[in-house]
Order: structure tokens, then C-alpha cells, then sequence
């Protein structure tokens, strides 16, 4: 399986997001086992997954990976959009920004980037919008 696109905030996120993830396609099948691999949760360990069900709407409610079944679960309404909600049990639990698979190669690059910057306040609805518009993405574009 190839590697997850994915960056972390190092050490303890101070922002609204932990990072950000931009998987290859929309099929969580296909996708979770590597994204949930890279954050090695113990084996056997119960991991649980909270998707934005609009962005999500065919979601399994169950994914085999190799260290075991992973649980997904709908966000509650009024959750954040373009969200996915990792909890790998005593590993560590992150929220991470979903840039969409479709999204330039330029401009995901900055949202992975922005999302992981620890200083960063920007939501993850805001960090997308302003992808869209070309402006920039990170911490300093609420300075402005």
C-alpha cells in the first residue's frame, strides 16, 4: 500500500486540527488501512474513525486493516466539515483536515502544510475556502 499523504502537528497541536490527510481517492476502504497503519496504533487495539457523512455518504461501518477492524462512525450533525476524526485507542486521537483527493498537487501541498503548523487557527471549512480563492492558507492569513 502507498504511504498516506499526511502531516502532523509535531508534538501537541494548539490549534483546531492536528494535520491534514489527502487521501488518493474517496473509497475509505481502500484508504484508511494506511492512513490508520502510519499512525501505529497497538495491535489489536480498538481504532474508531468519525467522517463528515456529507462528504462521506457511502462510508462502511466497518474497515479491515491489517492491525485489525476499524470503526466508522457518521460525525454529529453541526460537526465540522472536511474532517476525519481519529482515535487510535492509547496511541493518541487526531482531528485532521481532508483535502480532497480532486485538489491541485500546489494547493494541497499548502492546506498539508497550514494544517500542521501548530500556530494555525484556521478552521478546516476556512483553510479550503481560501484554497479556493488563491489566498494564502496559513497562520498569517487572519493577520491580514
Amino acid at each position: 500500500m502507498p504511504l498516506p499523504r499526511l502531516t502532523l502537528t509535531p508534538d501537541v497541536s494548539h490549534g483546531p486540527l492536528d494535520g491534514a490527510w489527502w487521501p488518493r481517492c474517496d473509497a475509505l476502504e481502500i484508504e484508511l488501512p494506511s492512513l490508520v497503519g502510519s499512525l501505529e496504533p497497538d495491535p489489536g487495539a480498538a481504532v474508531r474513525v468519525t467522517v463528515d457523512p456529507a462528504e462521506w455518504p457511502d462510508a462502511p461501518h466497518t474497515v479491515m486493516a491489517p492491525s485489525g477492524v476499524i470503526a466508522v462512525e457518521p460525525a454529529e450533525p453541526g460537526s465540522e466539515a472536511h474532517v476525519i476524526t481519529l482515535d487510535c485507542g492509547t496511541v493518541g486521537r487526531w482531528v485532521l483536515l481532508v483535502v480532497p483527493p480532486e485538489e491541485p498537487a500546489g494547493t494541497a501541498a499548502r492546506l498539508l502544510a497550514a494544517a500542521a503548523d501548530p500556530e494555525n487557527p484556521l478552521t478546516a471549512a476556512r483553510m479550503l475556502a481560501l484554497a479556493e480563492t488563491g489566498r494564502p492558507v496559513g497562520a498569517t492569513e487572519e493577520a491580514e
